[in-house]
């Protein structure tokens, strides 16, 4: 049974879950926490600080061992939005690999929502209650916010939005009590980014919001603390005198009458849009010491509480929304589905993700206003021949989808000029957001598309420059199966033309089966690949007409 870890480098904390494949399903192992605000720093000078990078690689430093005590295959490792920012992010990022051995990840706020929804829909616990529906995803993390549309578990939109807790405080309340002005000039903001969200984002006939991250879990265990009389002394606003015990049992008896609907919804686990805005009036009032005691918050999260507050309130008021209900999923149980789904066919996050990354390939196509019809046809014949010559190409699984996406993509190149047009799609595919692909991912299939011209991969290639050395050789097989299915679709308008592989030991036979319109110009165009193909698998290509 593969187990799998996930570590989440935040702006505010990094986060580890460790867990195992039991019956096609996820079963959490371990979990650790460690607040670093590695992003503090990062949203004053936009650098990463000494200190807040030593706290860090001690922290990473734990949750190697703890990965490596359970016996963990494969680890994947994130940051967000403080690495998107930090100058010396590769610096960072080599400080980490050479203590841990870990390539660390820098992940976009659009894949990140991405991760976090398949976290939802397919994490560890199996898919959140309700996400069946239209449902509004919120994640408030230290540098970034964002908001995800989904819709029968599959994302309609996603932004992000640089409204972190961390990021805020630090540029709009320098010191505590929160300035007036200061949460004035921060509301402005807030708004102001909100704007452009709802240009995207339209949440009419919402069935559910769904809120993840830690400053969610504070706000919704704070509200459902005050409203139910739990907080005691950190309940009250500073200055407020105490009462005598049965005037405080009787206030607590006339709030529990007078609320007797709310702690219906807070039974539920639903925190109203009104509630939040009172909480989040009354934590602008208080000093971080009293902040700090609201059960629900606690010492570090009262810190940067004010900001995330704040957002929670205008956001739900912006959309009109009810409120919002806290679920423990998140960053981490995406990335641990994502690997289920990439190891195990059989697990349910497998299907969801294979047609939401496919989805992604679709759109990235039509964005540069590729023929997904003729698109279609050779990503046909390469699949085919990826799946006909595996005993020839002995490609990894993944190479199939790979290719599949190379093909559809092959012509991006063509939005930006026809001349050179292979060069122009390395650059978009590599550079593109598209769901469910890494950046090594993304640029082993942009290195696919490329060489279908003239040109042939070379060591030093700028299209091989950033791909592990043990891949090299995979990408050349792929571009010769990419470059024959090429051949067999020379402009086709209705005839599809079939083709039979079969391999022997010296030689690979390509029979085509001639259509009304004759195969003569890709049977041509095959035998120009004969050389190519005799370079590369060392053996002869025939190509003959049934």
């Amino acid at each position: 049974m593969p187990t799998f870890a996930a570590i989440d480098i935040g702006s505010n904390s990094c986060r580890l879950k460790i867990a195992r494949v039991v019956a096609h399903q996820l079963r959490t192992l371990h979990e650790d926490r460690e607040v670093t605000r590695l992003g503090t720093s990062v949203f004053e000078s936009g650098l990463i600080s000494p200190e807040a990078m030593a706290a860090t690689i001690q922290t990473l430093k734990r949750f190697q061992r703890a990965v490596q005590l359970h016996g963990v295959e494969q680890i994947r490792v994130v940051a967000t939005s403080a690495m998107r920012d930090a100058r010396n992010a590769l610096a960072f990022q080599a400080w980490v690999k050479a203590e841990t051995g870990w390539n660390v990840e820098i992940i976009s706020g659009l894949e990140e929502g991405r991760l976090i929804h398949l976290g939802l829909i397919g994490g560890v616990a199996g898919a959140e209650p309700g996400t069946a529906g239209r449902v509004l995803l919120i994640d408030l993390g230290g540098g970034s916010c964002e908001i995800t549309l989904s819709e029968r578990k599959h994302i309609k939109e996603t932004v992000s939005l640089p409204l972190g807790a961390v990021r805020l405080t630090r540029e709009f309340l320098p010191v505590d009590p929160a300035p007036v002005e200061g949460l004035a000039r921060m509301r402005q903001f807030i708004a102001r980014e909100l704007r452009q969200a709802h240009v995207k984002i339209r949440p009419e006939n919402i069935s559910q919001v769904i809120a993840t991250s830690g400053t969610a879990a504070a706000l919704s265990g704070a509200v459902a603390a005050l409203a139910a009389g739990r907080s005691g002394e950190a309940g009250k606003l500073p200055g407020k005198p105490a009462k005598k015990a049965a005037s405080k049992t009787a206030g607590k008896a006339l709030k529990l009458a007078l609320n007797r609907a709310r702690f219906a919804a807070l039974a539920s686990g639903i925190a109203s849009t009104r509630e939040v805005r009172r909480l989040a009036a009354r934590l602008a009032r208080m000093t971080l010491a009293e902040r700090a005691v609201i059960q629900g918050i606690g010492p570090r999260r009262a810190e940067i509480i004010v900001a995330g507050a704040q957002v929670f309130a205008e956001l739900l008021e912006s959309f009109g929304l009810p409120g919002f209900r806290y679920s423990p999923l998140g960053l981490r149980d995406g990335i641990l589905a994502q690997m289920l789904a990439e190891r195990d066919a059989r697990a349910t996050a497998h299907r969801e993700f294979e047609h939401e990354r496919w989805e992604s390939v679709l759109a990235t196509a039509r964005r540069y206003g590729v023929d997904l019809r003729h698109a279609e046809l050779v990503r046909a014949h390469a699949v085919q021949l990826y799946r006909e010559l595996k005993t020839l190409h002995q490609l990894p699984p993944e190479y199939e989808s790979w290719l599949a996406a190379a093909a559809l993509l092959r012509d991006t190149g063509k939005f930006i000029n026809h001349q050179g047009h292979h060069r122009h799609t390395q650059y978009i595919v590599s550079s593109s957001e598209i769901y469910g692909y890494t950046p090594v991912q993304r640029t082993l299939v942009s290195a696919i598309a490329r060489y279908l011209g003239k040109s042939r991969p070379q060591p030093g290639d700028r299209a091989l420059r950033n791909i592990p050395a043990g891949e090299h050789q995979h990408v050349h097989r792929a571009v010769v199966l990419l470059r024959l299915a090429v051949a067999l679709n020379q402009d086709r308008a209705s005839d599809v033309l079939r083709v039979a592989a079969r391999v022997y030991p010296r030689r690979v036979h390509l029979e085509l089966e001639q259509g009304r319109t004759g195969a003569e110009l890709e049977l041509w165009s095959l035998r120009k690949e004969a050389d190519y193909f005799r370079e590369v698998f060392g053996r002869e290509l025939f190509c003959t007409l049934a």
